[in-house]
């Protein structure tokens, strides 16, 4: 297995996706014991969340790294969740397809466009057709900060590049807007 690229401040899109493309979610719960164990990672392994989003079968998270390695985490993370849904739901054996992958990004146009896409993933799955209607993505704390999740994601990196929120709403909007099948298309 060749090694992952890695350096302090590097930025990845991180996926892992459920075994078989089973679900890795069945309630809130559920989800909500995934973003504690993100919580508890990123305080024990410091790195910078800056979107996320929980999908049924897959997670999506844009982390930049300090100065610890990806693999240090998210081994923890997704072998702490497997055993919590295994043990909940009497399940044994591999919850997750493998190990994550995890995308570098080399600009900041790479960095945006992840953002955007992450952002977007449950509008794309025709989930909502509003990203921010959908409460397991960090998309509506950049819209409107949440106490939640203050201590989780970090929005000032990429609002940085913006001249405000609405700006960067419009940002994802716009991409969302010419998707087909989107009622505003007609």
């Amino acid at each position: 297995m060749r090694k992952r690229r890695w350096f302090p401040k590097a930025w990845y899109h991180i996926t892992a996706r459920g075994n078989r493309k089973a679900e890795i979610f069945y309630d809130d719960r559920d989800r909500f014991k995934y973003l504690e164990l993100l919580r508890e990672a990123k305080f024990s392994h410091p790195f910078h969340l800056h979107s996320f989003c929980l999908m049924s079968n897959h997670v999506h998270l844009l982390i930049e790294t300090i100065d610890i390695p990806p693999g240090t985490f998210m081994k923890d993370l997704h072998s702490q969740y497997a055993i919590y849904f295994n043990k909940k739901y009497g399940f044994t054996g591999h919850l997750f397809q493998g190990p994550y992958k995890a995308q570098l990004q080399g600009d900041v146009n790479a960095i945006l466009q992840v953002s955007r896409y992450i952002h977007l993933n449950p509008c794309r799955a025709l989930l909502t057709f509003n990203p921010e209607d959908y409460k397991w993505s960090s998309y509506s704390h950049y819209l409107s900060p949440s106490p939640f999740y203050s201590d989780l994601i970090t929005t000032s990196t990429i609002l940085s590049y913006f001249k405000d929120i609405k700006q960067y709403e419009f940002f994802v909007q716009l991409a969302n807007k010419v998707r087909p099948g989107h009622p505003s298309n007609g």
